[in-house]
């Protein structure tokens, strides 16, 4: 099976898992699955074009705002059409990134894998670098697991494999957690832990809810989602027009 090795691990005993250190799985049986850009994974923004994601939050005494959407554009990276997920974050209200996310669902099993990102990093306007950014295929990258569509708690997976990059994973913790945003109250959310070797010690929490997506980044928490062909185009150079859309879309 596609996930055979996550869900074993998962179904491991926590008094087991307490005398054990169960590794991350690496690798998926990606030739068993038909990939493609667009389908809908529960605990996932659903990959439909105009999609979106709006959470808030404070970190270290700055405003900050994550737009997560779906552009109608596809990449293909190793071979795979991919859907594009768009990341704009702004900080006290200037632009500070951009990435390009490049995602594929697996029809057979609904498991969203994640084939790398473009980054842009501003500073006052202008990018000044692309720290993060990796494609499956290049340099000993590969595809990863960004989110299976059977989540099982004490599953634990690479989101990125990228070596000296991006070596994102994930432990899933807690899949009933209720998560109090200023969009409302979520029930029966995905609770998800996510460390890298490449920095120790340093770990970020992230919740899921059905049907809507990344409802927690850390300290940032949802405050909108839906569905607006507005945001299914690429920004101009500096974001300015969805930067008046995500301000138009926080007033509604």
């Amino acid at each position: 099976m596609l996930l055979a090795s996550v869900l074993a691990i998962a179904a491991v005993s926590p008094s087991v898992q307490a005398q054990v250190e169960i590794p991350f799985t690496d690798t998926f049986f990606l030739e068993d699955c038909r990939l493609g850009p667009r389908g809908v994974n529960n605990y996932f923004l659903p990959l439909k074009p105009g999609a979106y994601l709006l959470l808030e939050g404070e970190d270290d005494g700055e405003e900050v705002v994550l737009f997560i959407s779906v552009l109608s554009q596809t990449k293909k990276v190793a071979g795979v059409t991919c859907a594009i997920m768009r990341e704009m974050e702004w900080k006290d209200g200037e632009l500070v990134e951009i990435s390009w996310n490049y995602v594929a669902i697996c029809r057979k099993c609904n498991d969203v894998f994640y084939y790398g990102e473009d980054v842009d990093i501003y500073e006052d306007g202008e990018v000044v670098s692309h720290d993060g950014a990796w494609r499956a295929g290049v340099d000993g990258a590969k595809p990863g697991l960004l989110m299976p569509g059977r989540p099982l708690n004490g599953a634990r997976y690479y989101q990125e494999i990228a070596p000296g990059i991006a070596l994102d994973r994930a432990e899933h913790q807690d899949d009933k957690a209720t998560i109090v945003t200023p969009a409302g109250t979520l029930e029966n959310c995905l609770r998800v832990v996510e460390t890298t070797p490449l920095e120790p010690g340093s770990l970020s929490l992230k919740g899921y809810a059905r049907g809507i997506g990344m409802v927690q980044d850390g300290v940032l928490k949802l405050t909108g989602h839906g569905c607006d062909r507005r945001f299914n185009f690429e920004p101009d150079d500096e974001g300015e027009d969805d930067a008046k859309d995500v301000d138009r879309k926080k007033e509604d």
